[in-house]
């Protein structure tokens, strides 16, 4: 094969890659800017470390969490002296061996790189950019393939357990089937009994929630959340505030919702619900008001939000999770 020929196949490959690659990436960008980064956050109490279970709204497994103060060994939110913790979920960090595969792999990429060898021998001879770029491109996306499947491998059987949905309103409702919220009832019959003014308050909460984050509103904030996840959201504006720039998240619609589970751990209320829920979420400089990020195009987001209550108190949110 000659090197005319080399470099039209390098530039084949190169662009399939991107053209898998480049949407996962925008997707990225557009996700860490609105509350939440885009990430798993918070606590579930002793569910924290087991996937909610699959609804129709979330069919996939939710994320595990990146930040938690819950520490592994001890169920409930277990104070801040916890959140040292929060690291230790991180897919390298996985013992046995796929996490030593994935990080091995990474390094090795990365060693080549480097010191001029690349990862597959600098696809045969070419030591160019486009050698490079396709490099990191296809090691992006094994270790993300890999993740997924250890998500996969690691979720509990009860997330994919249960009957046929009732999500999509069947001639006979079931009783515990809610209807004008924008939330149905889903296949995991949940011990916590959940009412039309339990969907009420989570929808609400969506809402206002987003509106608090928005004028960094921490007061408003604490009323709503926990202490844990208003910590969260106390960094990450600070982090906007650094950067000189200001995130606002307008026109929150439910799209879709249902339960997930809901449980009692002592005087405490868990429900966990998967949401698809469409937003205008916007990046601005704080200075001059140029956008920069994002646009007034409403987008698209499922997540599941767990909700606390406290016996006799009011529903606040205690984590997010991404599908």
């Amino acid at each position: 094969m000659t090197f005319s020929q080399r470099m039209r196949a390098s530039i084949k490959v190169l662009a399939i890659v991107l053209s898998v690659a480049m949407p996962v990436a925008l997707a990225a960008t557009a996700a860490d800017a609105r509350i939440g980064g885009g990430g798993s956050s918070g606590s579930r109490g002793s569910r924290t470390f087991s996937a909610p279970p699959s609804t129709p709204t979330a069919p996939n497994a939710a994320r595990p969490f990146e930040r938690s103060m819950t520490q592994p060994s001890s169920p409930g939110m277990s104070g801040p002296a916890a959140a040292a913790n929060a690291g230790r979920g991180g897919f390298f960090n996985r013992p046995g061996l796929l996490g030593g595969l994935a990080a091995g792999f990474l390094g090795a990429g990365l060693f080549g790189m480097l010191f001029g060898g690349g990862l597959f021998g600098g696809l045969g001879g070419l030591s160019s950019i486009i050698g490079l770029v396709l490099q990191v491109g296809l090691i992006v996306i094994v270790v993300r393939l890999l993740m997924a499947w250890w998500q996969r491998r690691n979720a509990p059987a009860t997330a994919y357990a249960g009957g046929p949905s009732q999500f999509d309103a069947p001639p006979q409702p079931q009783p515990d089937q809610i209807k004008g919220f924008g939330f149905g009832f889903g296949a995991n019959a949940p011990p916590l009994k959940i009412v039309p003014d339990d969907y009420e308050a989570f929808e609400r909460l969506l809402g206002d929630i987003q509106a608090a984050w928005s004028r960094q509103d921490l007061p408003a904030l604490h009323r709503l959340a926990t202490p844990e996840m208003v910590s969260y959201f106390a960094k990450d504006l600070a982090e906007n505030d650094k950067r000189g720039v200001v995130n606002e998240v307008s026109a929150v619609k439910l799209l879709q919702g249902d339960l997930a589970e809901a449980w009692r751990e002592g005087d405490n209320d868990y429900a966990s619900v998967a949401m698809r829920f469409s937003l205008i979420d916007k990046t601005t400089e704080r200075a001059t008001g140029r956008v920069v990020d994002n646009s007034d195009r409403p987008v698209e987001v499922t997540e599941v939000w767990t909700f606390l209550r406290e016996r006799g108190g009011n529903w606040t949110l205690s984590a997010i999770q991404q599908v």
